[in-house]
């Protein structure tokens, strides 16, 4: 980065420092919001790296809800519903998130009226900057649902995509590892923790977007009810966490030289004289006596020899 560009992070991030509020910094410098969030999180990570040091990823686990769609149609089956037949359109009815192993509960949720408008801008920033700040996101269907509906959400509000980060969607490791009678959160909950999520029926979601009189007892509850999603969710992940094929490793985020768990990186791991085999290679294996992962050395054990003389099947 420029110089003129590091002196405009540093004068940005000591007017937040001072404020504590980026909407007065937004204000100051003419900046847009998401930009000011952007910016200080550059900052951050500059420090970071000039310090020779990285903290441990910031791993978001979160969840949303979000409103039924009101259309025309001719039928109750084997329905081809035009955008032009699209009444109400949904959006983000509530959202609740938390930082891995952190007690605190992040979430907002829309008013009566807002509900009934399908107006989410009230609440869509504070997840954007939940995600902006995470190097890693938790969510169970994540990747085909919260993520898809919460970009369509950011763009429709003007806002740019949150800083880059890796994603775990519980769901597909359930699908990809096992073969459990079903692949919801609330019956993993109950199988793995006996612990499930709150009771509900759609009804509650109808009677927070129709503004009657239980729409603010049902907009309670279904606040209720995403935040301890939330929590289920972190515990199935810690379940299932050594399971994760592709987890992010977490040995990327600490400059330095020791061996980690890449799954939670603990330092404390067993190199037990067990081979861990690829296609091409034979590699050092061990396992984490945190939370029982599998990993393997870097470089094979394989000579340059041996490794010129391994014939592979399908080679092209």
């Amino acid at each position: 980065m420029s110089t003129t560009g590091n002196n405009r992070l540093t004068e940005i991030y000591d007017h937040f420092k001072e404020t504590n509020s980026e909407m007065k910094t937004a204000v100051k410098f003419g900046l847009r919001l998401d930009t000011v969030s952007r910016y200080l999180r550059a900052k951050r990570e500059i420090e970071r790296t000039d310090s020779n040091e990285f903290e441990k990823p910031k791993i978001l686990l979160f969840d949303i809800e979000t409103t039924p769609m009101e259309v025309y149609v001719w039928g109750l089956y084997k329905q081809r519903i035009q955008h032009t037949n699209v009444i109400k359109d949904w959006c983000v009815l509530s959202w609740a998130g938390k930082w891995l192993f952190d007690d605190k509960i992040h979430s907002d949720i829309l008013t009566a009226k807002q509900a009934q408008n399908r107006d989410d801008s009230s609440i869509i920033k504070g997840i954007w900057d939940l995600m902006d700040e995470a190097d890693i996101v938790i969510a169970h269907n994540g990747n085909r649902f919260d993520i898809r509906k919460l970009n369509a959400r950011f763009q429709m509000n003007r806002l740019l995509q949150p800083s880059p980060y890796q994603s775990i969607d519980t769901l597909k490791v359930s699908q990809r590892m096992f073969a459990f009678s079903s692949h919801k959160l609330d019956y993993l909950g109950q199988i793995l923790l006996n612990k499930g999520k709150i009771e509900t029926n759609y009804q509650l979601w109808k009677d927070c977007v129709e503004n009657n009189s239980k729409t603010k007892e049902a907009l309670e509850y279904m606040i209720k009810y995403n935040r301890g999603d939330v929590n289920l969710l972190e515990e199935v992940y810690l379940e299932l966490r050594h399971w994760i094929k592709s987890h992010p490793n977490m040995g990327l985020y600490n400059l330095d030289n020791v061996s980690q768990c890449p799954a939670c990186g603990s330092t404390s791991i067993n190199w037990n004289g067990k081979s861990y085999y690829t296609p091409a290679g034979r590699f050092s294996a061990f396992q984490c006596n945190s939370c029982g992962a599998w990993g393997r050395s870097r470089f094979t054990e394989l000579s340059l020899d041996k490794r010129k003389e391994l014939t592979l099947s399908n080679a092209r």
